[in-house]
């Protein structure tokens, strides 16, 4: 029995998995996201410790016998967070999240300071990533700098609550701007640039390798029967990739949760920064993977709900595929963006809307907006040299079909649905946990899952989305100034 813990941003999933690969049990509990400032977003560490002993605890409580039996665990979460300790072990500030903007100088100052940026970690300096984030603390709050002992991701500090272990895998690592990507290790330029070394860092392991121990106090005190290995895990997307069998190149994905990603595993390093791809580490042995991302997908359908006044998401989805359709234009910039334009200051737009624009042509607008920033990555991913074999969708946005054929026709690809896949983080993760404890390759263990259903492109839809798409892209051209003279 193998469990997959999922530390995102709206939330945890857990996954129960028996040893056949069979979802026993799923579970979830809640977290919000704090932004007291522009630009800024933030989460209270604590939370996650809460969230994750909420999900294990709901685990329990659906299957207590697998759930006692349980050998491995793994672990995934959102990345590039930066979560401060002091010597103590004390978180020192809310952690900095993944979709926070505020560090775009420090950005500029990183790049500058060190021109090499690009070539050690196979990114440009982005405000998403963790580096320019610490050169942000050290600016503006310079007390919590100097206290500052240990910088955690998300995820390991979850593993530093139930092991007792500052440890970090190397997926997730490579978005922090401090990992050397093609050797492996962590960069003593790069952390130097940022006023740390080494001794601020957690250990690193592959993710298919143990990344240490459930003490045995915890063990108990969560309801296992024996010790409990732990695996070096992943960051969401790398995770996402195991649980969906994208381990072999040519093989991609899109993750449509609270953000937007497309994920392509590939056998070499293969940087590409100029374009706004990210290149990391996978999170089993000698393979990386390119991604392109963009900073807000479902997430856009939360916030239209909420403004709306809609019951929910599903709701909004529902009135969009009984509606007729939408000439309005939505750009989904509502945490900035990553690829391709790298913009922290970008901002969410509706054009083009008139007295006939209802509920249902806004959300048919928020869907299709999203669908054309994925068509954005995809050209920068075919640019960097990338080949796309298939194409399978994960995340809570793989729920709507109807979505699935919006993003078909604008990517012009078919796209792959599998059952569970909105779990494909959580299910990665307790992949990883298995791989740690019994040490079988990962090709055996990663496969691809059934595909539930594949949805090609609709030649009609085609023609209709392809001249929004060019609107869509003049838009931010004729925007991008107005966006930083809008800045607060």
């Amino acid at each position: 029995m193998y469990i997959g813990l999922d530390i995102g941003t709206s939330g945890v999933k857990a996954v129960l998995v028996d040893d056949s690969q069979a979802i026993l049990a799923e579970a979830q509990d809640g977290l919000t996201v704090q932004r007291p400032h522009a630009l800024w977003s933030e989460q209270d560490p604590a939370e996650w410790w809460r969230a994750a002993r909420g999900a294990l605890a709901q685990l329990r409580a659906a299957r207590p016998a697998e759930y006692a039996a349980v050998k491995a665990m793994g672990l995934s979460g959102q990345m590039h967070g930066a979560t401060l300790l002091d010597a103590k072990g004390e978180v020192l500030r809310p952690a900095i999240l993944w979709n926070d903007g505020r560090s775009g100088e420090e950005c500029a100052e990183l790049m500058a300071s060190q021109p090499d940026t690009p070539a050690i970690t196979g990114n440009a300096a982005m405000p998403g990533f963790t580096a320019p984030k610490l050169l942000w603390v050290a600016k503006h709050e310079p007390e919590i700098f100097a206290r500052t002992a240990l910088v955690l991701l998300p995820k390991d500090y979850v593993r530093l609550k139930l092991t007792g272990e500052a440890i970090s895998d190397m997926s997730d690592s490579a978005g922090t701007l401090w990992l050397d990507v093609a050797r492996r290790d962590w960069s003593d330029s790069m952390l130097a640039a940022c006023g740390l070394s080494r001794a601020h860092m957690p250990a690193l392991v592959e993710g298919s390798e143990a990344g240490g121990r459930l003490t045995d106090a915890m063990a108990a005190e969560l309801g296992f029967d024996g010790p409990v290995l732990m695996a070096g895990g992943a960051g969401d997307n790398a995770a996402g990739a195991a649980g969906i069998g994208a381990v072999v190149p040519g093989q991609a994905f899109l993750s449509l949760g609270t953000s937007g990603v497309y994920f392509l595993s590939n056998a070499e390093y293969s940087p590409n920064p100029e374009g706004g791809v990210h290149s990391f580490c996978h999170c089993i042995p000698d393979t990386w993977h390119q991604m392109s991302v963009i900073l807000s997908a479902a997430s856009c359908l939360s916030w239209l709900a909420k403004a709306t006044g809609a019951e929910n998401e599903a709701a909004l989805l529902a009135e969009a595929e009984q509606g007729r359709g939408s000439a309005a234009v939505f750009l989904p910039y509502l945490s900035g963006e990553r690829t391709p334009h790298n913009d922290p200051m970008a901002s969410g737009v509706f054009f083009g809307l008139t007295h006939e624009t209802d509920r249902a042509a806004l959300t048919h607008a928020v869907l299709e907006g999203v669908a054309f920033a994925l068509a954005d990555g995809q050209a920068a991913l075919l640019a960097a040299g990338g080949e796309i074999k298939s194409v399978s969708v994960i995340g809570g946005g793989a729920r709507s079909k109807f979505w699935g054929r919006i993003l078909a026709s604008a990517l012009g690809r078919s796209l792959n649905y599998h059952p569970d896949g909105e779990v494909g983080p959580a299910f990665g993760a307790a992949r990883l946990a298995r791989l740690a404890l019994t040490r079988e390759a990962p090709a055996d263990i990663c496969t691809p899952p059934p595909v539930d259903q594949t949805i090609a492109p609709d030649n009609n839809l085609q023609g209709e989305l392809a001249a929004r798409y060019g609107r869509y892209r003049r838009l931010y051209g004729l925007l991008r100034d107005e966006f930083r003279n809008g800045a607060v």
